[in-house]
C-alpha cells in the first residue's frame, strides 16, 4: 500500500492506493477463494429476500450465474461503487468495491471452469440480520432502536404515476436527546419495490444555523435528518459526536413512491439510537444538502452534455464525514472539491460513473476524513449526459429541466459535517498530524 499524505495546519488529506494481485498458478475454487469475497462484498444484497435478483451464498446458488458474474465484475458494474480511484480520498469505512486482486481471483475462477473445491475450505456462513431486522441494534446490546418513527401508510396502485408523500409525525420526545445512530427503511420487503427514496427532515425550534441545511443561495431550509435510498441504510455517528433532537420535535417525511406493477401499501420506518443519559457528545454533526443546482438551475438541451456547480461555505470549523451524490437518469458525474481560505483547491471525491439505481454514501475513514477551517468553500460540480451515449437516458431528443420526477433532473450532494470550535479544531489537527507521522 502506498500513502501519499498532504498535511497542512488547516487541511489534512490522505490518498491511499491499494494494490493487490499477483498470479497464482493454482486455479481458484469457490469454497477456498471465491466464497470469502462474496461474503465480504456481495452477500449484503445477494441473499434471500434482499434486493439482488439471486443469492450467492453457496456454490449451487452461484454456479448458474458465472458468466453474468464475470461480465459484471470485469466491467466493474458490481459491486456498485462509483468513486474514481485515481483522484481524491480512497479510504472509506464502507468500501464494498473489489480490489484488483479480488477481481483477478473471480475472473480466473470462472475462466478455469468455476470449480467448487473442498467442502472443508468453505468458510462458516455469514450471519445476517433478518431483512426487516435492525442492523445497528446488536452494536448497542439492544433488539431494536430507542425510538421508531413511522410515516403514515401509503398505497401505490399498479401503474400509478410517481407520488411524493409528505406526512408530519410527532416524535413524542419530552426532553433533549443526542443521537448516536440512525436507521431508515421501508417497513416491508415489498415496500422496497415502490419506495424510490425517503427523506426524513427534523423540524424543531432551534436557533443554531449550523443545524439547518442551506439551499444553493445560502437560505435555511428544513433540517435534513436522514435519507434512505438503494445502497444506503443508515448512519453511525463518529464517537463523541451526534445529532441533537429537542422536545416537541417532528419528523417531516418526503417519500418518493413509484409504480411496481402491483398494488402495494407500505410505510417508512426511522429507527433512532440515543446516547445514554449523561453521555452527551462533544461535537454536533449535521447532514447538509449541498447543491450543484437549485430550482430552475438545470437547463439541458437535447443531445447535450452539460455541467453545473454550487457552493457551500463552512460557517465554522468542521470535519467532512461523507459524500453522497444525487442526480437522476441523465446524471453522469459529480465532484466535491474544497477551496481553502488561502485559495488552495483540493479534490475530495469524484464519482465518475454515477448510476441512478444506486445512491451510495461514501463514508471517509477516520484517519483521512478532511479537517477544514471556517471559511472553506465546498464546491459541488455535476455533469448531465442528455445524449444517446447515456444508456439510462429515456429520450435524448427532449429538453430537460429541474424537477422531482425521475425524468427531470437535479444535482446535489448529501454531506455530513461535524462542527467544532477553534480550540477543538486545533487539537484535532495536531492529533491527525501525530497519527500520520506515527507519533501517537
Amino acid at each position: 500500500m502506498r500513502k501519499n499524505v498532504a498535511v497542512s495546519l488547516f487541511f489534512i488529506l490522505t490518498l491511499a492506493v491499494n494494490t493487490e494481485g499477483g498470479q497464482n498458478s493454482t486455479a481458484p475454487t469457490f469454497t477456498k477463494d471465491v466464497a470469502p469475497i462474496f461474503q465480504e462484498k456481495c452477500e449484503a444484497c445477494h441473499r434471500p429476500d434482499s434486493i439482488a435478483p439471486m443469492p450467492l451464498r453457496t456454490y449451487e446458488e452461484a454456479r448458474p450465474w458465472v458468466r453474468s458474474i464475470r461480465a459484471r465484475i470485469e466491467s466493474r458494474q458490481m459491486p456498485p461503487w462509483h468513486i474514481d480511484k485515481t483522484v481524491g480520498i480512497q479510504q472509506f469505512k464502507n468500501d464494498r468495491s473489489l480490489s484488483d486482486g479480488q477481481i483477478d481471483t473471480i475472473i480466473r475462477w470462472v475462466h478455469s471452469g468455476a470449480s467448487k473445491g473442498e467442502a472443508s475450505d468453505m468458510p462458516p456462513p455469514k450471519q445476517w440480520p433478518k431483512e426487516q431486522g435492525w442492523n445497528f441494534a446488536e452494536l448497542f446490546g439492544q433488539t431494536e432502536p430507542d425510538l421508531i418513527v413511522r410515516s403514515t401508510p401509503w398505497t401505490q396502485k399498479a401503474g400509478q404515476n410517481d407520488t411524493w408523500w409528505k406526512p408530519e409525525i410527532e416524535t413524542g420526545l419530552t426532553e433533549l436527546k443526542w443521537v448516536r445512530a440512525i436507521e431508515i427503511r421501508p417497513a416491508t420487503v415489498n415496500g422496497r419495490k415502490i419506495t424510490h427514496h425517503a427523506i426524513a427532515r427534523l423540524q424543531q425550534e432551534n436557533d443554531d444555523p449550523l443545524a439547518q441545511s442551506l439551499d444553493d443561495n445560502g437560505r435555511p431550509i428544513a433540517g435534513t435528518f436522514m435519507e434512505w435510498a438503494v445502497g444506503k441504510q443508515g448512519e453511525l455517528m463518529r464517537p463523541n459526536s451526534g445529532k441533537l433532537m429537542l422536545p416537541g420535535s417532528k419528523i417531516v417525511w418526503d417519500i418518493h413512491y413509484s409504480s411496481a406493477g402491483e398494488e402495494i401499501t407500505d410505510v417508512v420506518e426511522l429507527g433512532i439510537y440515543f446516547y445514554p443519559k449523561g453521555q452527551e457528545p462533544k461535537y454536533r454533526q449535521v447532514l447538509h444538502l449541498m447543491g450543484a443546482t437549485n430550482s430552475g438551475g438545470v437547463d439541458i438541451p437535447p443531445n447535450t452534455i452539460k455541467g453545473t456547480q454550487g457552493f457551500f461555505v463552512l460557517q465554522q470549523n468542521g470535519r467532512v464525514e461523507s459524500f453522497q451524490p444525487h442526480m437522476h437518469l441523465r446524471g453522469k458525474a459529480m465532484t466535491m472539491e474544497v477551496i481553502l481560505p488561502n485559495g488552495e483547491v483540493r479534490m475530495l471525491s469524484h464519482v465518475n460513473n454515477f448510476n441512478f439505481n444506486w445512491h451510495n454514501s461514501y463514508v471517509y475513514s477516520d484517519d483521512v476524513a478532511p479537517l477544514l477551517p471556517k471559511g472553506t468553500v465546498l464546491r459541488i460540480a455535476a455533469w448531465h449526459d442528455n445524449t444517446s451515449a447515456n444508456p439510462n437516458n429515456p429520450d435524448p431528443n427532449v429538453w430537460v429541466g429541474y424537477g422531482d420526477r425521475t425524468v427531470d433532473e437535479m444535482a446535489h450532494a448529501w454531506v455530513n459535517v461535524t462542527y467544532m470550535n477553534d480550540e477543538d479544531f486545533k487539537a484535532e489537527v495536531e492529533k491527525k498530524n501525530s497519527f500520520l507521522t506515527g507519533q501517537e
